[in-house]
């Protein structure tokens, strides 16, 4: 993917220069090794200061809620995802944007490498297979990046944009055929319930409430938080258990039928919790239901925002 920076900013430098945007949303380095931060670019002469690599798992759909301007974002699949469903919900329109597509080999897993490095990391490079690293303590080390994907990327099969304006490259293949993506859902399903319900709550006992997960997330843009709300107040605001799983059932069905298992959360959240296990549940369970994935056409609705007469009616029964 290294070798996609040069057209992302090329084409940049372009749709500026045409005035056929008001600005690009991408990449700039980041301060800190492995984490590339979004930014945005208005002057064509800025264009260079864009980066693609693996690092750039931050879903970019999140800086384009309600914004009014005519804007390039540059798009991987899951990005792609998101922005669909971000055109049928309203929150911004499909004339509004320029959608740069990038074919993604996947995101590499800072905490991963950090743990395999045994260290802190103090520097970090790569090239088309390997991800490369000094520690602070001064040793080199090399890991294939097969081996420190995120989670949600090695399990991932629309690594290519589904909605775009212009693609960059060619597509990558789709790894259909080579993952399950919910034998981990399946583990826990199979667990009788007081199991399930310690598996949980053992999950969910690290949490400090931070809502980096729910700040992250490209599909959480209410207004006011259902957490945040005081008349009537639908949740407490400590650290009880039944209040910290309130919130992660809560916020994980209202990304139910949306969520595109980007990582966002999970790779927002400062002590390592794997809160997909519930929204890969509930898209398991659209799947199986309903037959639906998230953001994969402007033209149909969600599974929980429509109706068929041939809906299955199981769940309710």
């Amino acid at each position: 993917m290294l070798s996609y920076i040069d057209e992302i900013r090329a084409a940049s430098a372009r749709l500026l220069k045409e005035g056929t945007v008001e600005m690009v949303v991408g990449f700039r380095q980041g301060s800190q090794p492995m984490m590339n931060e979004p930014c945005t670019i208005r002057r064509p002469e800025d264009v260079d200061s864009l980066v693609w690599d693996s690092h750039c798992g931050i879903n970019l759909a999140n800086y384009l809620t309600n914004r009014k301007e005519k804007i390039a974002v540059i798009a991987k699949g899951c990005d792609s995802r998101n922005i669909v469903t971000h055109i049928i919900e309203n929150k911004i329109q499909r004339d509004q944007l320029y959608i740069i597509g990038v074919p993604c080999k996947g995101m590499v897993d800072k905490r991963k490498i950090a743990m395999m490095a045994g260290g802190e990391i103090a520097e970090a490079g790569e090239t088309d297979t390997e991800i490369q690293v000094k520690t602070a303590a001064g040793e080199m080390k090399a890991f294939p990046k097969a081996e420190v994907l995120q989670h949600n990327c090695s399990l991932c099969t629309h690594r290519n944009p589904v909605e775009y304006d212009e693609l960059i490259a060619e597509q990558v293949a789709e790894q259909t055929q080579e993952v399950d993506r919910y034998a981990d859902v399946a583990a826990i399903e199979g667990l009788d319930l007081g199991a399930r319900q310690q598996y949980f709550k053992e999950l969910f006992a690290p949490c400090i409430r931070c809502y980096a997960c729910r700040n992250a997330c490209p599909l959480c843009y209410c207004p006011t938080c259902f957490v945040d709300e005081a008349k009537p107040q639908w949740v407490g605001k400590g650290q009880e258990g039944v209040d910290v799983m309130t919130f992660h059932l809560l916020r994980a069905y209202h990304c139910a039928g949306r969520c595109t298992d980007c990582g966002s959360c999970e790779r927002a959240c400062p002590v390592g919790i794997n809160m997909r296990l519930l929204t890969k549940k509930l898209e398991k369970d659209c799947v199986e239901n309903f037959g639906w994935e998230a953001g994969l056409s402007p033209d149909l609705r969600p599974a929980l925002d429509t109706f068929k007469l041939d809906d299955p009616d199981k769940l309710i029964k």
